[in-house]
């Protein structure tokens, strides 16, 4: 089990480096989603033999909110701050708390009522700090709405992902087949945003290379191993992990300010599905 954790958190450091590789190239969202999601399928298929079989229509269901996310999250990126982008995504554990006893069977308890309530505060915080248009986030209206359904696709991608663990115990599916579908289902859904390529340097390359092996590529196949013996929601927890970091980055490499009120919306999310996991955690042992 904490082999498992680790994997998670692992994963989600390399996340938290998404948004500052997304803003410092010049490539449009689209492009790097294409190019980027290709990569990564490439990447996973030769790095994680369990993604090279276990494939299922299953797989391709699961494949659908994982690509809907990272193309979501990279075109919101690309319009609001970084802070933003990651703080709204990472509402997922609300989605989950609702869907989950539905998909999974897994029960809402308490505390898992007064952690919704926290993040619809959070929410309503992070959109009142909306502020004009600049350099680094030119429509933040738009691109706050994108991270919000990226926050959606995402907690169906980790129930998902799950719902495929747990047949996997009995069956010969895989999560890391659908992590791979998924990937090049994202590539395929940008492919026709994506021509033409007008200008690129080689710094963007090298980014597109870095996001499709180690931030997406890497980080999927650790997930997706330890989410066989954890809880979608206690995934979707120890993923918080990401939007700690991710702020951190864009501060230091790109001197972004997401607001103060874009801040505390985030810290509240952050402080308050951290204590839930840790109630959880302590509960569980």
């Amino acid at each position: 089990m904490l082999r498992d954790r680790l994997n998670v958190v692992i994963g989600g450091v390399l996340f938290s480096t998404g948004g500052v590789a997304i803003k410092a190239a010049t490539l449009t969202g689209w492009q790097l989603s294409c190019f980027r999601s290709f990569v990564a399928g490439v990447a996973v298929l030769l790095l994680v033999p369990n993604a090279r079989h276990g494939w299922s229509w299953r797989s391709l269901v699961v494949a659908v909110p994982y690509a809907a996310t990272f193309t979501l999250f990279t075109l919101a990126n690309k319009l609001t701050t970084a802070a933003n982008a990651i703080f709204l995504q990472d509402t997922a554990p609300f989605y989950i708390l609702l869907l989950g006893p539905l998909l999974l069977g897994e029960r809402i308890r308490r505390n898992d009522i007064a952690l919704m309530l926290a993040l619809i505060i959070g929410l309503g915080l992070i959109f009142n700090s909306i502020q004009n248009s600049s350099e680094i986030a030119t429509n933040p209206e738009l691109g706050n709405l994108l991270a919000t359904c990226a926050g959606l696709s995402w907690a169906l991608t980790v129930i998902g992902l799950r719902w495929i663990a747990i047949r996997s115990k009995k069956h010969k599916e895989q999560p890391e087949a659908a992590v791979v579908t998924g990937c090049f289902l994202a590539s395929l859904m940008a492919v026709f945003f994506s021509f033409p390529v007008e200008s690129s340097t080689t710094v963007d390359w090298l980014i597109i290379f870095y996001l499709g092996v180690f931030q997406i590529g890497l980080a999927y196949s650790l997930i997706a191993k330890g989410i066989r013996s954890i809880s979608a929601l206690e995934t979707s927890l120890l993923l918080l992990v990401e939007p700690v970091f991710s702020p951190i980055w864009a501060w230091l490499l790109l001197a972004e300010n997401p607001g103060f009120l874009s801040v505390l919306g985030g810290s509240l999310v952050i402080s308050a599905t951290a204590i839930h996991s840790f109630q959880k955690t302590m509960k569980n042992h």
